[in-house]
């Protein structure tokens, strides 16, 4: 496992030209969005900024004719009901698209990767310890806190610039989430809520990428939108190889009756990873008072139900078949490959 501990703590730059500031994600000086984006995080966290200085607007950067969202990724796209709405309806979803976003990332972040890795370093789990392995994952924790803020601070932007309030208290709980509380409440000894936990985070940990790329790399929606999860995506990149390395070594210490267990539990996460947010997308469907959304949702449910959301699966996959246990992985592959 790579050992990033010297490179994550430095002030100073990188081979790429990216800069990194103590525990904050590596960015572009020359990018002005994204020096904008780390700069709010430093102004947020100011105790931790030892230099101030003047750096791009945030908000000048907004540009009020542009998505916040892209229109492919709500489910009622598809369907009859979209043309019928009005412009601005139709921005108030994407709006609402982007604050749901950066929601289910801050549950992902902080009731499945981070209850993990706490896990690992209160030793819960077998075949893993280490000074090595402890710094990484403490390291981790951080970055994800830092993610939590980002996306935070993305919604809090769209709410002050939109002028409307995009309440997360109007939203369920992710699709995600909430399927692994379920299966947490399933579990009878904690044992198995431990490994339900880990199942579920590599899932998290190692397809992110994929979910954020979904927006990282997009020309159309704002700029400080998708350089907000472009930077996110940076450190995620780090936090997959260590996943994958905790996933073999305590499926490697496992008996046989608990790894066939684990396994069960990253084929549900990879079920609910990708899955369209159907509840979602109906509960801002019924606030924002779509006419005749309760019948769309159906149709929609119908029509996509098996879909997957997040279509590059060849993180999983290629950890699977590192590990030999392709096989005992229940799930519809696609054309997926491991890369």
């Amino acid at each position: 496992m790579r050992d990033h501990t010297d490179e994550k703590y430095s002030d100073g730059g990188h081979s790429d030209g990216h800069i990194q500031i103590a525990g904050l994600p590596a960015f572009d000086p020359n990018d002005p969005a994204e020096n904008a984006v780390i700069n709010r995080l430093v102004g947020n966290w100011h105790r931790r900024a030892a230099v101030k200085r003047e750096e791009p607007d945030l908000y000048a950067l907004y540009d009020l004719d542009r998505p916040d969202f892209r229109e492919d990724m709500i489910p009622f796209r598809s369907h009859p009901i979209w043309e019928r709405l009005s412009d601005e309806t139709r921005s108030r979803l994407l709006s609402w698209g982007w604050v749901a976003y950066n929601r289910t990332t801050v549950l992902v972040e902080q009731r499945i990767a981070n209850p993990a890795f706490e896990l690992v370093i209160g030793g819960a789990y077998p075949g893993l310890g280490g000074r090595q392995l402890e710094l990484a994952v403490a390291q981790a924790m951080v970055d994800e806190q830092y993610h939590t803020l980002m996306h935070i601070n993305g919604s809090a932007v769209t709410r002050r610039m939109r002028q409307r309030d995009f309440s997360d208290r109007v939203l369920p709980d992710s699709h995600i989430t909430a399927i692994h509380k379920a299966h947490l409440d399933r579990c009878e000894e904690q044992w198995e809520r431990n490994l339900t936990t880990l199942g579920f985070a590599t899932v998290a940990e190692i397809s992110i990428n994929a979910f954020l790329d979904l927006l990282a790399n997009d020309q159309e929606i704002q700029v400080v939108n998708s350089t907000t999860v472009k930077l996110h995506n940076r450190d995620e990149y780090c936090h997959a190889s260590i996943s994958g390395e905790m996933m073999k070594q305590v499926y490697e210490a496992l008996p046989t009756d608990r790894r066939r267990f684990l396994l069960e539990k990253v084929g549900a996460g990879l079920e609910a990873f990708v899955a369209p947010d159907f509840t979602t997308w109906e509960t801002i469907a019924a606030f924002e008072g779509v006419q005749g959304w309760e019948k769309a949702a159906a149709e929609v449910r119908e029509a996509q139900t098996g879909t997957h959301l997040v279509q590059d699966h060849s993180g999983i996959h290629r950890l699977l078949m590192e590990m030999d246990v392709l096989d005992q992985v229940e799930f519809d592959w696609g054309t997926t490959v491991a890369r």
